[in-house]
């Protein structure tokens, strides 16, 4: 009940302004040539190194296990992840079985260098993970280069690749982020399951839902 109380708060002082995003249309102003990775190209900046909350730098090639890598554009405090947060766990659990990396990805950078909202540092994201006991990578993108390379532009937004590097899936967890047990259909779930079977995954792209990722101008 108080999750459900927090993620209304959390709605009503955003200003409502990642409906916008809900409907598909997220809030990205003079981006337009960002590049937008399309399904069967090629994972990019997978040698670039980022910083872990372990203090740690990898990368994307080091995240990635034997049968491909899952990533999860998230951050700290928009409703939308924070109403997926109960269903991180269980994306770990299906990515540890299935032997394909998981990473979470904090491409905020507006949100790092202001010193009135520092919601997205990277100590706030070491806080933030042990709070929510994430159990993976949780990687800061500096300046959002990752984000830019691949086309993201919401939290929680998900990009699965295969064990060549191509990308198999974009978009959304399932189709409820309000209410996990009203959940019908569990796109991600559904395209790992058929990765994992060799069979083409019929619903390859979906409408990522949330917030703005928070690039600088």
């Amino acid at each position: 009940m108080k999750k459900i109380f927090f993620v209304l708060l959390l709605l009503v002082v955003c200003g409502f302004q990642s409906q916008l995003s809900a409907q598909g249309k997220a809030q990205v102003s003079a981006n337009e040539d960002i590049t937008r990775l399309k399904i069967g190209e090629m994972l990019p900046l997978s040698d670039v190194k980022m910083m872990n909350i372990t203090s740690k730098e990898v990368s994307l090639d080091e995240v990635m296990e034997e049968n491909g890598l899952l990533l999860i554009f998230s951050c700290n405090t928009c409703p939308f992840v924070i109403a997926y947060e109960d269903r991180y766990p269980e994306i770990e659990m299906w990515s540890k079985k299935a032997n394909i990396g998981l990473a979470l990805i904090n491409s905020n950078e507006a949100k790092r260098n202001k010193e009135e909202s520092m919601d997205d540092s990277f100590e706030a994201m070491q806080l933030h993970a042990k709070e929510a006991k994430y159990d993976c990578y949780y990687l800061l993108d500096k300046n959002h280069a990752l984000a830019d390379a691949i086309g993201a532009f919401t939290t929680p937004q998900v990009f699965l690749f295969n064990s060549r590097k191509e990308l198999v899936y974009k978009g959304a967890i399932d189709d409820n982020w309000k209410d996990k047990s009203e959940v019908k259909q569990q796109y991600l779930v559904s395209a790992i399951e058929s990765l994992m079977k060799g069979e083409k995954i019929e619903l390859a792209e979906t409408k990522g839902r949330g917030c703005s990722i928070k690039r600088l101008k």
